[in-house]
């Protein structure tokens, strides 16, 4: 499979792990921006192969675990209580609110329906013309412009039953926020790929000069990640901090100019609130008020109160990468992917669920957490 096999390589994983060992001579802190870059790390126990000297830190690029408690139980209550056909990527549904999940709603009765696209919830919306279907869009900048198509589509097809209930955040200020934190002791970042092959490299130009780091936009297969860390080693032993760009084969400096079109005809920059962490400015899209009919915040004006995070779970550490999983006391005993207390424990960019699924690469408890499975 040309473009993928190439990537996942043995030999060219030897060669550069075998070059970290030569060039890393102090200990530096990385952070992996996105989820999929976290289970890579971890599925393929390439934590185990990088020198003693390199930490990886795992940060968060998990737009499902981000997702604040409340528009969780926003969701719900309109699945149960106003009767809208609500629509969802399947990882949201088992993400636990402060009562329920959409998954304890769905087996209450409610209809909530698990899509591969926003799309199909439009097309669900035009073959129910008497249901009101909302789409949960949740994401980082990657799914945004298909989200944004379907409020185009559904304006276009005069649909008056869609809309979407929107959580999207952006990376580049959960990235700043990571460095302001006073506990942060990262040195480097390991920006996502998939995030730039929309936006681009310029919004990452500011945050090198701010803090003084490197950061390298980088893929998620073992070879691109082993690159991407051997690129910003090289530039932290020398003394350097510039943007460099790793997965050139996907990224291109001005990412999708088309896509960031789409984007801005829908969304606009609003601050957002993220679970475990707080509310961090200018970090989300919301629906332009021109769209307001295709906004489910707005379209049913339902205020949920903010509940309290489970006080047992150590998400928000986690997700800044101040705490790895298996340091929580709750990992792998009363945390489960099957009884999540956080979002990190279900998603399957979720931190947590890595260092479940795959343990002994690096979980320090590896006998209790086997236990706990049986």
């Amino acid at each position: 499979m040309k473009h993928l096999t190439e990537y996942r390589s043995v030999e060219l994983v030897e060669q550069y792990v075998a070059e970290l060992h030569r060039t890393a001579t102090r200990p530096w802190t990385l952070m992996e921006v996105c989820g999929g870059q976290t289970h890579s790390l971890v599925k393929n126990g390439l934590l185990n192969l990088l020198p003693p000297s390199i930490t990886m830190v795992h940060g968060p690029g998990c737009p499902v675990c981000v997702t604040p408690l409340n528009l969780i139980d926003k969701a719900v209550y309109l699945a149960e209580e106003r009767g809208v056909m609500l629509c969802s990527f399947g990882d949201m549904i088992r993400v636990p609110g402060s009562q329920k999940s959409l998954l304890d709603a769905k087996a209450a009765g409610a209809d909530v329906r698990i899509l591969y696209s926003p799309l199909e919830a439009v097309r669900l919306a035009r073959e129910n013309p008497h249901r009101d279907v909302v789409f949960f869009a949740v994401g980082f900048e990657t799914t945004a412009p298909a989200n944004a198509l379907s409020v185009l589509q559904a304006r276009q097809l005069g649909l008056k039953n869609y809309s979407i209930l929107a959580s999207h955040v952006l990376v580049p200020p959960a990235m700043e926020a990571v460095m302001q934190d006073a506990d942060t002791n990262i040195q480097s970042f390991l920006a996502a790929g998939h995030v730039c092959a929309i936006m681009g490299l310029d919004e990452y130009l500011p945050l090198v000069r701010r803090y003084g780091l490197p950061i390298v936009v980088t893929g998620f297969e073992p070879v691109d990640l082993l690159q991407g860390i051997l690129m910003a080693v090289r530039q932290l032993e020398r003394g350097e901090a510039r943007l460099e760009n790793q997965y050139v084969r996907v990224v291109r400096p001005e990412g999708n100019p088309e896509a960031r079109r789409i984007i801005g005809q829908v969304f606009e920059t609003v601050d957002r609130e993220w679970r475990g962490i707080g509310t961090i400015p200018g970090s989300g899209w919301a629906v332009r008020p021109e769209l307001a009919d295709f906004d489910a915040d707005k379209k049913f004006a339902v205020t949920i109160a903010k509940a309290p995070e489970c006080p047992d779970c150590i998400a928000g550490l986690v997700l800044k990468g101040i705490k790895k999983p298996h340091e929580c006391s709750q990992f792998g005993r009363a945390c489960t992917p099957e009884r999540p207390l956080g979002a990190p424990m279900v998603s399957s960019e979720g931190a947590c669920a890595a260092y479940y699924h795959f343990a002994s690469v690096e979980t320090q408890d590896v006998a209790s957490l086997q236990i706990s499975k049986l």
